[in-house]
């Protein structure tokens, strides 16, 4: 690498991301290396470009203007890639997604298969789990998140779909306890089975007269796997809140009804997410276009 372009590339992400701990995640490199590499630039430039304090960085006077420089011909370099990349026509190298664990074995995994086979050169290693990932610790590239994006600070987020929910039961338990007609009959002698992850249980939700209501009933299962609380619910065990599209075979066989309609459906948006970067490698733009255009036709009964 040409002498005058070392340092940067970390001087630009160091601005950027507020601070040289950031900058190394995004960067995918130490703190230490980023605060040499830039500590570097200002000896060769013989400038001060940042003002540093134990607590904040600011730039200096020439640091604004050298950023604005170099954070210009960055992007021409990025542009210049992603021409060379785009000429290809062919998405290839390696895609690390993370994804819920039951959406991704029944709907997300099946269409990514299907991408791969398109693109021989694409390879993909998928991971299939609940937990909230950290796409910068764990080396990921994409993870698709269900619900609101309360962390996504740093984070570039397209919406792929909404995960409608329904209020589910077994036809023997509604002959047992009664078959409740609106959220207000949410009550005893009533139990729910719930979805809870790292001991917290998911609400449940309901849209009501304008107004979002919360609806909570005892509980004899608590558990972080959609399919286990499928399979309580069809065994009776409760009442099931559960997305449209895992219940949608054990309603069309009778094995599960809709315990009321709720003429203002509720759902959790998702999103594919990942760190922001101002060259979008081909392959993995790839796969968002295809989980944008064909994941939200499969979760849209409700």
């Amino acid at each position: 690498m040409s002498q005058r372009l070392q340092g940067i590339e970390e001087f630009v992400a160091a601005v950027e991301a507020g601070s040289f701990a950031l900058a190394a995640q995004r960067l995918h490199v130490t703190r230490s290396a980023v605060a040499k590499s830039i500590a570097r630039l200002e000896a060769r430039l013989d400038t001060r470009l940042f003002l540093r304090t134990t607590r904040s960085q600011s730039l200096t006077e020439e640091g604004h203007g050298y950023y604005e420089r170099c954070r210009r011909a960055l992007a021409e370099l990025d542009a210049a890639e992603a021409l060379t990349d785009a000429a290809r026509h062919t998405a290839a190298g390696l895609v690390r997604l993370s994804m819920p664990a039951m959406l991704g074995r029944l709907k997300v995994g099946p269409l990514l298969l299907a991408l791969a086979r398109q693109h021989p050169q694409l390879s993909l290693e998928l991971a299939f789990n609940d937990r909230r990932v950290d796409l910068v610790e764990e080396g990921l590239d994409l993870a698709i998140r269900s619900g609101e994006l309360d962390d996504s600070a740093g984070l570039v987020a397209r919406p792929v779909g909404v995960q409608w929910m329904l209020l589910c039961a077994a036809p023997a338990y509604l002959a047992e306890r009664g078959h409740p007609r609106d959220v207000g009959a949410l009550v005893a002698p009533h139990e729910a089975v719930y979805y809870a992850r790292d001991g917290q249980v998911s609400p449940w939700r309901f849209h009501a007269g304008g107004t979002t209501v919360e609806a909570a009933l005892p509980s004899r299962l608590r558990c972080d796997s959609a399919e286990v609380l499928l399979e309580a619910a069809i065994g009776g065990m409760g009442l099931a809140r559960l997305p449209a599209w895992l219940a949608a075979d054990a309603l069309a066989a009778g094995t599960l009804v809709r315990v009321f309609d709720e003429p203002q459906p509720f759902g959790f948006p998702l999103h594919v997410i990942r760190t922001p970067s101002r060259y979008l490698p081909l392959k993995t733009r790839v796969v968002i276009d295809w989980l944008v255009e064909h994941l939200p036709p499969l979760l849209a009964t409700r």
